[in-house]
């Protein structure tokens, strides 16, 4: 991090206020220093955000990832000005100077047009300074603090004191008594310290609200939007095409709710498992079981995926204070991805180790990009971790042995969807609805954020699902709220899209993949509906979300026809 800071700091003395006059080589070297400068902050800081993340209770853990942020922010503050002043060019010169780099500038060109995007929200160079410094004692210290308060939460289930991630993981469980003590328990913990969580809420949806005024943005989510490369329309398309067919998951839940032989869905089974008996997988097992599915697509991707675990770039076990949940952290391609779980042994928690694993192929596939272009947009970002839950499915299908097995598989990928899609966009919702109020109220009491919570699965689920007393107050244990707002709608980005890929697989075969392999190995290096057409879709089709969406229709169809084939047993 120092050398960091030294190699910043000469930086700014040799390039601040020339970046205009810079020629196409100039550029090509300017950024050549920018990549080693980042790349250096970028992996102290990430060391710390590890360390962190696996006990967010130890005070030194603490410590160190505050120094290094402080010291990240420095380096920010140091080379603002090369994005404002490249900002400020007019598009013409820009686009000149890009031309004249030619291909030697292939490993940053997109990332500068990227950078253009947010021109018209821009402070002045002191401004944005300031910006930068304040993040330390603004969102981030107050993201910090949500992430130790939540990794710090146990649970009171069945007679033990338990982390969160165990008793979440009990909502999966066959057996429905225990879901609903699961789930009551869960409601009970986070009464605990739910003022606290709301005020830390209150602090950071108004930290978003003074800097979306000082840049001028026209919406909570246009920051977002633009970091996802899309427009505002764009997003929105996406959002209300989702919503405009709530009733698929209306539909599933009823379905749902006859095969669990109910006359309604609980809340607390809306991650129940269907006619499936309650399987454990042994670490090992899940293993094999998931680099088997991504040997199904290629050989050289089950290789890759067999280094996470050879060369322990995983972090598995439940733990008091880990953070809850799990994430594939690229870190820098220099190195490789780390990814944490909390692996409880369930099959949805198999799922979620493809799903992580699918980041991580990502970004190894990626990394020949260099550091501004190994991830991919957002949205995008998603594609290769639903596409490996797929995977995974898929291998299921093929080893079930019966019928109401696959039902039992089948039940699960409806759900899936269910909360990749659906959740995703109720949770985009409720969003929506607390940063307006916060906006238009002014500090909202805890019960008032409850309140726009249910309304947003009030108008997902229609009446069709009964919800579970307390459970409006798990707002304040998602992290996405905290720590990434406006996040939420990749999901469903990402999975319609991957279902549309996954189609298209089935179609094509083995000449399919080149293209899926060549699609994940471009990272960043192009804009969403750049990179979609390597694989031959087309992102500004009005009919593609719609397409998606009866793909996913498509599912719940698929149970409703198998459950009649075992319609005579009790599932």
């Amino acid at each position: 991090m120092r050398e960091a800071h030294d190699h910043a700091a000469a930086f700014a003395a040799r390039y601040a206020g020339l970046v205009g006059g810079l020629d196409g080589a100039g550029l090509v070297g300017v950024m050549r220093e920018l990549a080693e400068i980042r790349s250096s902050a970028q992996r102290a800081v990430v060391y710390a955000q590890l360390r962190f993340a696996t006990d967010s209770g130890d005070p030194e853990r603490g410590a160190l990832l505050d120094r290094m942020r402080s010291a990240g922010a420095e380096i920010e503050a140091a080379l603002a000005f090369f994005e404002l002043e490249w900002s400020a060019l007019e598009d013409e010169r820009a686009e000149a100077l890009l031309q004249e780099a030619g291909a030697a500038l292939d490993f940053a060109a997109h990332h500068l047009r990227v950078v253009r995007l947010k021109r018209a929200y821009l402070l002045s160079a002191a401004e944005e300074r300031v910006m930068v410094q304040r993040r330390l004692t603004g969102e981030l210290a107050w993201a910090r603090l949500f992430e130790t308060l939540a990794g710090a939460m146990m649970v009171d289930l069945d007679g033990e004191t338990v982390p969160l991630a165990v008793a979440y993981n009990q909502l999966t469980d066959a057996d429905g008594a225990r879901r609903r003590t699961a789930m009551t328990a869960l409601a009970t913990a986070v009464q605990e310290g739910f003022g606290t969580r709301a005020y830390v809420f209150n602090t950071l949806l108004q930290d978003r609200a003074v800097e979306d005024r000082l840049r001028g943005y026209p919406s909570w989510l246009s920051a977002r939007n633009l970091d996802h490369q899309l427009t505002d329309q764009a997003a929105q398309t996406l959002i209300e095409a989702v919503r405009g067919r709530y009733d698929i998951a209306r539909r599933w839940c009823r379905v749902k709710a006859s095969l669990l032989g109910h006359e309604q869905l609980d809340e607390c089974d809306l991650m129940a498992p269907v006619a499936l008996a309650e399987s454990r997988y042994p670490y090992a097992a899940a293993r094999e079981l998931v680099l088997g599915a991504f040997g199904d697509l290629s050989p050289e991707v089950a290789t890759l995926a067999a280094r996470f675990f050879d060369e322990r770039w995983i972090d598995a076990p439940i733990r008091q204070g880990k953070m809850a949940g799990a994430f594939c952290e690229d870190s820098v391609p220099e190195l490789h991805p780390y990814v944490l779980l909390n692996y409880g042994g369930r099959r949805n928690d198999v799922a979620t180790m493809a799903h992580e694993l699918g980041h991580g192929l990502h970004a190894l596939l990626a990394s020949a990009r260099g550091i501004f272009h190994q991830s991919p947009p957002t949205p995008v970002a998603e594609t290769a971790s639903t596409f490996g839950e797929l995977l995974l499915l898929e291998r299921m299908l093929e080893e079930a042995g019966s019928a109401r097995e696959r039902l039992g598989l089948l039940a699960a990928a409806a759900d899936q969807s269910l909360l990749t899609v659906f959740h995703q966009v109720a949770y985009n919702q409720f969003e929506e609805r607390v940063h307006t109020a916060r906006r238009n109220e002014g500090e909202l009491p805890a019960d008032r954020v409850s309140e726009l919570y249910r309304e947003a699965w009030a108008e997902l689920y229609g009446g069709v699902v009964e919800p579970h007393p307390g459970a409006e107050r798990y707002w304040s244990v998602v992290p996405h709220f905290f720590l990434w707002p406006g996040y939420v709608y990749g999901y469903a980005y990402g999975q319609l899209l991957s279902l549309s890929l996954f189609a298209r697989y089935r179609e094509q075969g083995a000449p399919f993949v080149p293209k899926l392999l060549n699609f994940l190995a471009a990272g960043g290096s192009r804009s969403p509906q750049e990179l979609a057409t390597i694989v031959g879709v087309d992102l500004e089709d009005p009919g593609f979300w719609s397409a998606g969406l009866e793909l996913v229709a498509a599912q719940v169809r698929a149970v409703e026809e198998l459950a009649g084939e075992v319609s005579g047993e009790s599932v």
